[in-house]
């Protein structure tokens, strides 16, 4: 009983693979159709028309390697490269055969050299060539995209030591500017300098003037020697009076002498009792 149901269970397997089988090659079968008639109308120069029968026959089988690579090469011809790539990869990924691949990897390549993106090229066509060594045409390319990688590296490296140099030339006129510009300033403050250095000599002409005063009353200090290095003599001496004028003890003197006279005529007065002529007095000075 158990080997019966297993080999019931075994042939339903049986016919579920072969019925998947067959629905995969019909959808083969529609999707080669349909690439058949994106073809054609893309030999009449109808890309819209083409395009979409191109993405019908990709939904339909995902093992027809055609639709996608034909697609491709219409939007390369295009010059649409971004959408032209992803449908070469899509072509390269489905392919089960060596040749298709290579032709999915040849065209990869091609769209690379077209960005000027030759590392990526150059990896493209190796993998190309792995699938189909003999392809010369994919040889000569490789061969061409390492050439102009050669030449872009060496550009690269012109142009870095030609900024390096403009980058030196620059900063050479930078500094001899500056150096000038540094000279100018300094022709200035020398200008300047010697300006004040006018103002200094009017200025030194005054100092002169005056040191000149400064002599002509130190001479006269010479003559008049100073009063503190008078002899106490001479220093009496200049406090004399003049002639005809009396100093202030000389007045006080002769005021006592006054009073003392006029004392002793009040005293003869008392002493006779006499009654006289009361004697005014003036000063005289």
């Amino acid at each position: 009983m158990k080997k019966l149901i297993f080999i019931l269970m075994l042939l339903g397997c049986l016919a579920n693979a072969q019925e998947t089988e067959k629905e995969n090659r019909d959808a083969l079968r529609a999707s080669e159709n349909l690439t058949w008639e994106a073809n054609a109308a893309l030999s009449e120069n109808k890309f819209v028309e083409a395009e979409i029968d191109y993405r019908k026959a990709i939904s339909k089988s995902e093992k027809n390697a055609a639709a996608p690579y034909n697609l491709g090469n219409a939007y390369y011809n295009k010059e649409t490269y971004s959408e032209a790539f992803g449908r070469f990869k899509q072509a390269g990924e489905s392919a089960t055969d060596k040749m298709d691949k290579h032709k999915a990897y040849h065209n990869m390549g091609n769209v690379f050299m077209k960005r000027k993106e030759y590392e990526k090229a150059i990896e493209a066509y190796k993998e190309a060539l792995r699938n189909d060594p003999k392809d010369e045409e994919t040889r000569y390319n490789l061969a061409l995209a390492k050439e102009m990688l050669k030449k872009e590296q060496e550009q690269n490296e012109q142009n870095e030591d030609n900024k390096d140099n403009q980058d030196q030339e620059d900063k050479k006129d930078q500094d001899q500017k500056n150096e000038g510009d540094n000279k100018e300033d300094q022709k200035d403050q020398d200008e300047q300098d010697k300006g004040d250095e006018g103002d200094k000599g009017d200025e030194g002409d005054e100092k002169e003037d005056n040191k000149e005063g400064e002599g002509d009353e130190k001479e006269e200090q010479k003559k008049q020697p100073d009063q503190g290095d008078k002899s106490e003599e001479e220093q009496n001496q200049q406090q004399q009076p003049r002639p005809n004028q009396l100093s202030k003890q000389q007045i006080q003197n002769l005021l006592d002498a006054m009073q003392n006279e006029e004392k002793k005529v009040q005293e003869k007065i008392d002493a006779q009792k006499v009654k006289g002529v009361k004697v005014k007095n003036e000063k005289d000075w």
